[in-house]
């Protein structure tokens, strides 16, 4: 892990000053991960790919006006979430409640669809309200699919830390999201619900 991290940090430097062999290096290492991630938004390898294709550019467009930035692949992973995000709320698609498994479908609400901007605003806020450390474990997990213990490793924490911070997180986003679920049932309930909401929001195809 750090031996990746000082090689993405050099080659990101060699980037900034114009190398055009590091540019192709840092594509060739990422590429595919990327497009992994991707789609795990999008559920489209098409989608995904020219999505990634589309950050890879603005990379090297940008690459002159990049010295704020200190780490190679957080930066990368937040521009292919960013492009995700901005592709779903441009194809403007309705999640249905009938979509959601019956025991898991969003209560109190009588409209027939939810729109999917509306909750992917509500999403983003929720999680750009929690601890640093609690939304980089919370991300590690939903959005990267990392177990716990991976997620541990890569936040050199230990498992019961890494459980810790999701928890925490968890708690505060059933807070905030509160008007999505339906109310009498169990927090681990809610937990799912959670989870399936994220997947379904972000992820959802016509």
């Amino acid at each position: 892990m750090k031996e990746r991290e000082h090689i993405d940090s050099f080659l990101f430097g060699e980037l900034k000053a114009g190398n055009a062999r590091s540019f192709d290096k840092i594509f060739n290492d990422h590429y595919q991960n990327l497009c992994r991630f991707a789609n795990s938004f999008v559920h489209d390898e098409d989608t995904a790919q020219s999505l990634v294709q589309h950050v890879f550019v603005k990379l090297w467009e940008n690459h002159t006006s990049l010295d704020h930035i200190e780490h190679l692949l957080p930066y990368l992973t937040s521009m292919v979430r960013n492009q995700c995000l901005n592709y779903i709320s441009r194809e403007k698609r309705n999640i249905k409640i009938s979509d959601f498994p019956e025991e898991t479908q969003i209560g109190n609400t009588t409209e027939n669809q939810l729109n999917l901007n509306e909750l992917e605003e509500d999403l983003i806020i929720a999680l750009s309200t929690l601890p640093e450390r609690c939304k980089i474990a919370f991300e590690y997990s939903r959005f990267e699919n990392l177990t716990n213990k991976e997620i541990a490793q890569k936040m050199e924490i230990s498992i019961k830390g890494v459980e810790a911070l999701i928890g925490r997180s968890l708690k505060s986003l059933r807070i905030s999201l509160a008007d999505y679920l339906p109310s009498s049932k169990s927090t681990r309930f809610h937990d799912t619900i959670l989870f399936s909401i994220f997947s379904k929001a972000l992820t959802r195809k016509k």
